[in-house]
């Protein structure tokens, strides 16, 4: 085959086989085939889409580039969640311990965040000494040994994806439906998942910013999933504003903890409940946590009684982490300067624009413009009202954690045009907008 032919093929709107996009892969993966085809091919395809079955045989290309993990000795069926990222989205950080406790193995490979998204990775490292950086060996022997891990991807994993996600930064190609939802899963399918959950953001802060495009989205990956054999839970998930109140990394994290012993803003606990519901459903396959009250009362009783709290520990101890920060989340990263931002005016709160918090946090350095740049883990926002709040002129709306005071100049700019107040009484956002099933129904 030639790189050449496929380009063309694909640049006329003909169909590609499934060796053909296979032989591609591995060619681009290799170092066979150069950026320059390799950004050609991505053009093509932005513009003349794929089939569903094109863009099952390119995740699976993508999937065994390189090393595919087998947790079968782990546990019979491993069940992992993806979010697509989003403004205080630290749901990873609670959703695990919390599925952990209930006796299913998790082992999950998370990543650092860009723009204003915060990953996962970045949130973790605000724990002195977390280690993020496990081999396969090591992250199989602590999925075997504790029942759940949580660590960077490895290089081994879905190579293909790395080298073509950095491609498409730099061709303008990013927004493609197709090729986001192989990268997405083609990383869940190496990553060893026989059970999928997805948290498909929507709105100002999330890559999505209506609801089509995300329901879209969702059910192609739901698709890729299904005809690759994995049991598919997909949930259309809001970020008009910021999910919980912290944005930022350590301030994330402390959330993150609060929630797990019982507490913490409501919107953030009751997301985590059900993504964590949607787990144990996928887990069971009949076999167990089939009943959704039973579920739900599960869940809720492990948040309050320590046991989530407890396999969180687990966890940053086997990865080499400072537990006395877990005991003490005021042991976590502080920032030098600390001030409120008030209110404007009387009312009812109309809009927290979620990627006005996000940027205002990024304008702090919470977050990187590109890979490798360093992050501030100390500073970030907490937002104290939510759309449909009603706050009298001067009642607190965020408070800043800053360690430079040039910085929160451009922050409050920022705020300044996240809130808009309304005379009259504003409905609350909802947290979810639907759900997308797809492989064998959950309660058979």
């Amino acid at each position: 085959m030639r790189a050449v032919d496929l380009i063309a093929k694909k640049r006329d709107g003909l169909p590609l086989a499934a060796e053909e996009i296979q032989w591609f892969i591995q060619a681009y993966t290799r170092g066979d085939v150069p950026d320059y085809q390799a950004a050609a091919f991505l053009m093509a395809v932005f513009i003349r889409g794929m089939s569903r079955e094109e863009t099952v045989n390119l995740t699976l290309a993508m999937a065994h580039s390189g090393d595919v993990l087998d947790l079968s000795d782990i546990t019979d069926y491993a069940v992992d969640k993806h979010s697509s990222g989003g403004v205080g989205d630290k749901t990873t950080l609670v959703v695990l311990p919390l599925v952990a406790s209930c006796g299913v193995p998790v082992a999950k490979m998370s990543g650092r965040g860009l723009g204003f998204s915060g990953g996962t990775l970045d949130k973790l490292e605000s724990i002195a000494g977390y280690n993020v950086h496990l081999s396969n060996e090591d992250f199989r022997r602590l999925a075997r040994q504790t029942g759940i891990v949580l660590s960077g991807q490895s290089h081994d994993l879905a190579p293909a994806d790395g080298k073509l996600y950095a491609l498409r930064d730099v061709t303008a190609t990013v927004p493609c439906l197709p090729l986001i939802a192989s990268s997405i899963m083609s990383k869940k399918i190496a990553a060893g998942a026989n059970g999928i959950v997805l948290d498909v953001k929507v709105g100002r802060g999330a890559f999505m910013t209506n609801l089509d495009d995300a329901r879209a989205l969702a059910q192609i990956m739901v698709d890729i999933g299904t005809d690759a054999g994995r049991d598919m839970i997909a949930v259309l998930s809001d970020m008009n504003q910021p999910l919980g109140a912290a944005v930022g990394n350590a301030l994330e994290m402390a959330e993150a903890i609060t929630t797990l012993k019982g507490d913490g803003p409501a919107d953030f606990r009751e997301h985590c409940l059900v993504l964590a519901g949607y787990m144990l459903r996928l887990y069971g396959r009949g076999r167990q946590w089939t009943d959704e009250s039973q579920i739900r009362q599960t869940l809720v009783e492990h948040l309050n009684d320590g046991r989530a709290l407890a396999k969180f520990r687990q966890l940053v101890e086997a990865q080499g982490g400072d537990v006395r920060l877990v005991d003490d989340p005021a042991l976590l990263p502080k920032a030098s300067i600390v001030e409120t931002y008030h209110a404007a005016q009387d009312g009812y709160i109309a809009q927290v624009a979620a990627e006005e918090i996000g940027m205002a946090s990024f304008d702090l350095g919470a977050g990187r413009e590109k890979k490798g740049d360093p992050v501030d883990l100390a500073v970030g926002l907490e937002v104290h009202v939510k759309v449909g709040d009603r706050v009298t002129a001067g009642a607190p709306l965020v408070t800043i954690h800053a360690n430079d005071r040039q910085r929160v100049t451009a922050c409050r700019s920022r705020l300044e045009r996240a809130f808009a107040y309304s005379q009259t009484p504003v409905e609350p956002l909802p947290l979810f907008y639907g759900t997308l099933y797809g492989g064998r129904p959950t309660g058979s």
